[in-house]
């Protein structure tokens, strides 16, 4: 994570201060604590690009740019509406027309070039944008295929949005399609069209291959499907020639070549001349990750194969084992380009966090078979064998021991006394001064909480893998709009990006996961815009496998490649 956040550093292409005049400082303060004034088209002020100067561009009456570059053939050469209009010693100045086709071809040479966005769109819907997101829509407007790695919560939903309207407004797109998780097709992309372009027509291309299809043929502007539902309208999508752009929300769900899902987006995706890819965690697990997502996006960045990718950024130290070598963060970032990248930090200010750590002693139960597991690969419970052969296995076994319920070799459950760790998570909602999430990793524990809860008469309400996108989207309204439910209890997985939570300020672990880009992004539910109230995180642990994890997803160090230690770490304390 170390590398990853070293070439995050390297990805911020454009930043707030790159946009004003030499001398001039961010507006202060640019914060999702203060409400956002709503837009009024009559009280326009003079726009960024009215008075900005880039490096050699600087944009003149808010009508042409003035290039200045001491070889001005690039220009002359690639763009008609241009001309010298002035020399100085070897500089030349050549006024260009600040039109989209003009300003993209500069943008492939020059740094910070003005989108013609920043003086002619007027930025429609309920809230004005921030200056970071106005930003990042007129770097994705010069770019066809680019990458936008802004940190969750900063608005790049609605950032797209509005880039994907400029264009549309100017005849450069036509349709798009958001390809995103199934649990923010509703409540992330169709709610954010419905606030920021609610002149647009859009529809999700969801449920039976008939429906999905008649949506596809709609003429709905924007498009929102799952993943999973690509592979369905594929042959749609390819057959319908409307599509002009693609968007793909959380990217990392196509870091795999070898994966069908990732072949299916490659077909669909070249059929499309623009291509954006999101995400706030590019290349979380592994510097390998970024070849994937490089050859959607720019194949010529990266070999024509995976093995020789892997090679320039893993050195190979066992049979085994690879590690990054000292210089893959460097080669990651040029391999992950055109992109940019703002930081919570850089645009918005947001209440601290705080970590507690809470004792869920096991039970004897609990202790019993835990001991057992550590002492055996194989061990039998309730007349049920539950084999562990390796070490991610054994971990495995250990949470859902400490959790409460394990499941076997054959898919059956078996339940432990878990009565402490119960207590414990309600006596920390009933703590809270707001309303909580509850994430919890197993679904049959799941539905343990959501009982033992009920019955102590506490408003609670479930998202998991096996809850609809129609109730999904209800429950989340009901948790950010009502009084009830007070406690939402989550399956990581299944809302670990997009959602936006803030009707609650304090997040419960009630048992650790093993991916820190999970952990992460769940963390990031309630730090977004929009929370008004010091966050603080819980991680309930009754063993000692839990608190090591804990300390790993804090740290943002990669369990994969400790997995390994871990366990040898557990079985030492035997």
């Amino acid at each position: 994570m170390e590398m990853v956040k070293l070439m995050l550093e390297r990805v911020k292409t454009l930043t707030i201060n790159n946009l004003l005049p030499k001398g001039e400082k961010i507006p202060d303060p640019i914060c999702a604590s203060q409400p956002l004034a709503p837009t009024d088209p009559s009280q326009e002020t003079e726009t960024i690009a009215s008075k900005a100067t880039h490096d050699g561009i600087s944009v003149e009456q808010n009508k042409a740019l003035l290039v200045r570059t001491k070889k001005p053939e690039f220009v002359l050469d690639n763009i008609k509406k241009s001309a010298v209009v002035a020399k100085h010693g070897d500089t030349y100045e050549i006024a260009v027309h600040w039109g989209l086709e003009e300003t993209q071809i500069l943008a492939s040479k020059f740094k910070d070039v003005p989108s013609p966005i920043n003086i002619k769109y007027h930025w429609p819907g309920e809230f004005k944008p921030f200056l970071h997101q106005k930003t990042t829509s007129g770097f994705l407007t010069l770019h066809k295929r680019a990458f936008c790695f802004n940190e969750q919560g900063t608005g790049k939903t609605a950032s797209v949005i509005w880039a994907t309207d400029y264009l549309m407004k100017i005849g450069a797109v036509r349709r798009a399609l958001i390809v995103c998780p199934l649990s923010v097709m509703k409540s992330a992309w169709q709610a954010d069209l419905f606030r920021f372009a609610m002149h647009r027509t859009f529809d999700v291309a969801y449920g039976t291959p008939t429906q999905r299809t008649k949506v596809v043929k709609s003429k709905a502007e924007f498009v929102i499907t799952n993943y999973e539902g690509l592979e369905i309208i594929e042959l749609e999508l390819l057959s319908d020639g409307t599509f002009d752009l693609i968007v793909v929300d959380e990217c990392s769900a196509y870091k795999t070549v070898s994966t069908k899902r990732w072949k299916v987006l490659k077909r669909v995706s070249d059929s499309v001349p623009w291509l954006w890819m999101l995400t706030g965690t590019p290349a979380a697990q592994s510097p390998v990750d970024a070849y994937g997502l490089a050859k959607l996006v720019c194949p010529d960045r990266v070999p024509k194969f995976f093995g020789a990718f892997r090679d320039r950024v893993m050195t190979k130290v066992s049979q085994f084992r690879w590690v990054p070598r000292s210089n893959a963060e460097l080669i990651v970032h040029q391999s992950l380009q055109p992109a940019i990248r703002f930081e919570k930090k850089d645009c918005i200010d947001l209440p601290d966090v705080t970590y507690v750590a809470r004792d869920a002693p096991l039970s004897a139960q609990q202790k019993k078979y835990y001991k057992i597991l550590k002492d055996q690969m194989l061990f039998s419970a309730a007349g049920e064998e539950v084999s562990s052969m390796n070490a991610a296995t054994n971990i495995n076994k250990l949470l859902q021991i400490s959790g409460g319920a394990v499941y076997t070799d054959t898919k059956d459950v078996i339940v432990f006394d878990v009565s402490n760790r119960l207590r414990v998570i309600e006596e920390i909602i009933s703590e809270a001064s707001h309303k909580v999430l509850v994430y919890v990793p197993f679904n049959h524990t799941i539905d343990l909480l959501h009982a033992h809860l009920t019955k102590a008469g506490i408003s609670c309400d479930i998202i998991n893998g096996d809850v609809s996108v129609n109730k999904r989207a209800s429950i989340i309204q009901k948790f950010q709009g009502d009084k009830d439910p007070q406690v939402l209890i989550i399956q990581p997985k299944a809302a670990s990006h997009g959602l936006t939570l803030t009707a609650a300020n304090v997040i419960i672990w009630y048992a650790p996961v093993t991916s820190v880009e999970t952990y992460l992004q769940a963390n990031a539910r309630i730090n977004r815009p929009g929370q008004r109230n010091p966050m603080t995180i819980v991680h309930v642990a009754g063993s000692d496998v839990e608190r090591r994890l804990y300390t790993l997803l804090r740290d943002n160090i990669n369990i994969h490649a400790k997995i390994v230690e871990l366990y040898g770490k557990e079985m030492d304390a035997s």
